[in-house]
């Protein structure tokens, strides 16, 4: 995502920088691998782990539209059953929905923790933030 797109994307009143390394820090302590914490939600990234806005909430009352990483989907996609696996994650633009293939799960984390920590670093450059 480009400098411009990332300024756009983020808002004052949500801090998305939180919410994406909440979301490194729960996969890196393997958390959506996890049944007892959702045992009725798919063991995805994105869609199993705190950053769903369903998380933990078996009737998914709340639509994808309203979280934040939609706007990382690409427009084509949006309407997707599961949209955050239609973010591109690498820099061929592999998706969590059309690696999954290609890749083991472990491989598939490390992808997913790999464009966290990209993520999270453009967020940081952005806002003058170091990373730890």
């Amino acid at each position: 995502m480009q400098e411009k797109e990332w300024n756009e994307f983020y808002k004052d009143d949500l801090d998305v920088l939180e919410l994406l390394k909440g979301e490194l820090e729960f996969i890196e302590k393997g958390g959506h691998k996890n049944p007892d914490k959702a045992p009725w939600l798919p063991s995805s990234a994105f869609q199993g782990t705190p950053i769903c806005l369903n998380f933990e909430e078996p009737n998914r009352t709340h639509p994808c539209d309203e979280c934040l990483l939609m706007e990382l989907v690409p427009a084509a996609r949006r309407a997707e059953k599961v949209p955050c696996h239609h973010i591109p994650l690498t820099a061929e633009g592999k998706t969590l929905e059309n690696l999954g293939g290609a890749k083991t799960g472990a491989e598939i984390d490390q992808e997913v923790r790999n464009w966290l920590r990209r993520m999270i670093a453009t967020l940081e450059g952005l806002r003058g933030t170091p990373s730890p």
